[in-house]
């Protein structure tokens, strides 16, 4: 499908899904995939072999939240494969592959003259112009601003909408949000404590692990690649049997066959030999001390991605 420079494809629904393939949507997954996005809905219509079959059959890569540009390649039968750009991926060099519904992306005009603001609470309400509900969006959503105010006007897929200042962040751009600490980052982590895990989950809906570590840093000014096995290949190495090393914020990654297997998962140090991270179907981002737990024997790298000075209670 044809595409200019000053025009860019976008996700126009609150939270796409990227699938595997078309063929990989079930019929438990319409409330997923439809024209209006009802993630809660979705969510609370799968049952539990349901939701565990997300995990293990690989239907689901990822998630774009509202306005995250995508390359769209081809369109098949009402379904478009495309690249999250914003993903970085040992898939796709231009970022993470897969494919969504044509009607969940439109076609906008590239605009960042002023800036772009970032959403900093869990969901956020955009209104129209006439001060009525358009859309809630969620957390770490990145729209381009069109006019400063108390409220502040955006571009969005469905044209002019305003934001209340207090809910989000002016930024220049997505590679120049504003640094944080290590604290930052896992203390960021806390307002999503007992959020549903939910597989590929990149948005306030429900995290996977390494959508929760992305996120927590994405908006602390570090981009970091989307899948576990990719951000352990990233970073400053730490020794992992040294834990007077860590610092908090740094993320703990685990693997089958007591550390030695393929990594499985990945967590936020919080200190004190204690984590925060999302567990797995069925069970929300909690913070748990690592002594005693499966994790202790499967822990197999830790990463600093954010260099401080010192570091306060390790």
């Amino acid at each position: 499908m044809y595409q200019t420079e000053s025009t860019v494809w976008v996700c126009s629904v609150p939270v796409a899904t990227v699938w595997t393939s078309p063929e990989s949507v079930r019929e438990v997954d319409a409330h997923g995939t439809g024209e209006t996005v009802r993630i809660n809905k979705w969510i609370e219509t799968m049952n539990e072999l349901e939701n565990h079959d997300l995990t293990h059959s690989g239907r689901i890569q990822t998630q774009l939240l509202y306005g995250e540009p995508v390359v769209l390649g081809e369109v098949l039968d009402g379904w478009a494969k495309i690249v999250a750009v914003w993903q970085p991926s040992s898939k796709d060099e231009r970022g993470y592959p897969g494919w969504v519904p044509l009607h969940q992306l439109k076609e906008t005009t590239v605009m960042d003259e002023m800036g772009y603001v970032r959403v900093t609470v869990p969901k956020a309400q955009l209104w129209s112009n006439r001060s009525k509900p358009l859309l809630v969006v969620p957390f770490n959503t990145i729209l381009p601003v069109k006019q400063k105010g108390e409220s502040i006007c955006v571009q969005t897929p469905q044209g002019e909408a305003f934001i209340k200042a207090e809910a989000v962040q002016f930024i220049p751009s997505i590679d120049r949000i504003p640094a944080g600490s290590g604290h930052n980052i896992a203390q960021l982590a806390e307002d999503f404590l007992d959020l549903q895990y939910f597989w590929g989950g990149m948005s306030s809906y429900g995290y996977d692990c390494s959508g929760l570590s992305y996120n927590m840093l994405k908006a602390n000014g570090i981009i970091i690649p989307r899948d576990a096995h990719d951000q352990a290949a990233a970073g400053d190495g730490i020794d992992k049997d040294n834990q007077e090393d860590w610092h908090i914020g740094d993320l703990l990654f685990f693997a089958y066959e007591e550390g030695k297997g393929r990594i499985h998962h990945v967590g936020i140090y919080y200190g004190n030999g204690q984590m925060i991270h999302s567990p797995t179907p069925g069970k929300a981002i909690e913070i748990i001390e690592l002594a005693g737990t499966v994790h202790e024997k499967e822990l197999c790298a830790v990463r600093r991605f954010i260099q401080e000075e010192y570091n306060h209670d390790n």
